[in-house]
């Protein structure tokens, strides 16, 4: 492939990537920080961000739960359903975390397809 040593022999292929993502997204991260280090976080801004994340979220494991592609097709409906009840009373019980739901619905599909299979 390439006759340079070190950097550029094994990684030299996807340093443009790193940088280019590293210039796309960092860049408007700190400009967000700056602009965003007097605002309220419980502004009605933010509270419209958190539920428009939470909607996103819940479409998007919806569409998982009910028109499964690739492995997620290959697992039994009660596994999927079951694990996405699971992440949604975990979701309530810890206060409307969406961390917490996500998390205890994915252990709860990877318990359940490890034991119903």
């Amino acid at each position: 492939m390439s006759n340079l040593p070190g950097v550029w022999g094994t990684w030299g292929g996807y340093l443009p990537f790193f940088v280019a993502g590293f210039l796309a997204s960092e860049p408007w991260r700190w400009a967000g920080a700056l602009i965003g280090r007097d605002l309220d976080p419980n502004s009605e801004v933010f509270i419209w961000v958190r539920a428009v994340s939470s909607a996103i979220v819940a479409g998007l494991v919806a569409r998982l739960v009910v028109f499964p592609t690739g492995a997620m097709a290959a697992m039994s409906a009660p596994t999927r359903y079951g694990a996405a009840a699971v992440g949604i009373a975990a979701f309530f019980a810890f206060r409307k975390n969406l961390g917490a739901g996500v998390l205890a619905g994915t252990l709860a599909l990877l318990a359940g397809h490890f034991i119903i299979g």
